[in-house]
C-alpha cells in the first residue's frame, strides 16, 4: 500500500459510511460507488419486471439488495479509500478472510430464493470463494493482484460451465468474485 496516511473516519452516520467504504473518499469516489450500486439495483429490478421471470415481490427485493451490494462493492473495494482501509496496519489475513466469509449470505440467498435446494451450487460457489481467498491472502504481496485475477477468471469459467446461470441473475458469479477476489483481497504492492 502507498505511504499515504489513512484519514480518520468522521463522526456519526458519515463515519459509518467511512468505515464501510474507507475514509477519505472523494465526491467522485462516492458517485462511482453509489452510481454502480443504484444503477445495478435499478437494472436488476427493471430486468426482473420486464423479462419473463415470474419472480415474486420478495424475489425481486432479494435480487435488488444483492445487486445493490455487489455492484457497489466492486467499485468501493477497488478504490483507494477502501484499499487503504481494509489493508491498513492491524488488518491481516484473518480480517480479510472474515469479511469474505460473511458473503456466504449472498450465495445462500441465491440458493434459498432462486435455486431452491441446490446446495451443491452454494458449496461450489462459496467453497471456491474461500479457497481462492486463502490462496490470494497467503500469496506474496507482489503477486496477489495477478493471483486474484487468475482465480476470478477460473472461478467464473469453471462455475458458469458446471452450473447454469440463474435466469435474471446471470451476473451473480462474475460480480461476486470481482468484488471479493479481484477488488477486496489483493494488497497493493
Amino acid at each position: 500500500m502507498d505511504a499515504q496516511p489513512i484519514p480518520t473516519p468522521r463522526a456519526g452516520l458519515a463515519g459509518q459510511w467511512d468505515t464501510f467504504i474507507g475514509p477519505g473518499a472523494t465526491r467522485a469516489d462516492n458517485a462511482l460507488i453509489l452510481g454502480a450500486a443504484l444503477g445495478g439495483m435499478a437494472a436488476q429490478v427493471a430486468y426482473a419486471l420486464l423479462a419473463p421471470l415470474s419472480w415474486s415481490p420478495l424475489q425481486i427485493l432479494i435480487a435488488a439488495v444483492l445487486a445493490l451490494d455487489l455492484w457497489g462493492g466492486v467499485i468501493a473495494n477497488a478504490l483507494p479509500p477502501a484499499r487503504r482501509w481494509y489493508h491498513r496496519a492491524g488488518q491481516g489475513p484473518r480480517q480479510l478472510l472474515g469479511f469474505t466469509a460473511l458473503h456466504a449470505f449472498h450465495a445462500g440467498m441465491v440458493v434459498i430464493f432462486f435455486r431452491p435446494g441446490d446446495w451443491a451450487f452454494f458449496a461450489a460457489v462459496y467453497g471456491f470463494l474461500m479457497v481462492a481467498a486463502a490462496i490470494i491472502v497467503f500469496s506474496p504481496t507482489r503477486n496477489q493482484r495477478g493471483v486474484a485475477m487468475l482465480l476470478t477468471a477460473i472461478g467464473c469459467a469453471l462455475l458458469l460451465t458446471v452450473f447454469a446461470p440463474v435466469p435474471g441473475l446471470e451476473w451473480f458469479i462474475p460480480v461476486f468474485y470481482l468484488k471479493l477476489l479481484a477488488a477486496h483481497l489483493p494488497a497493493d504492492a
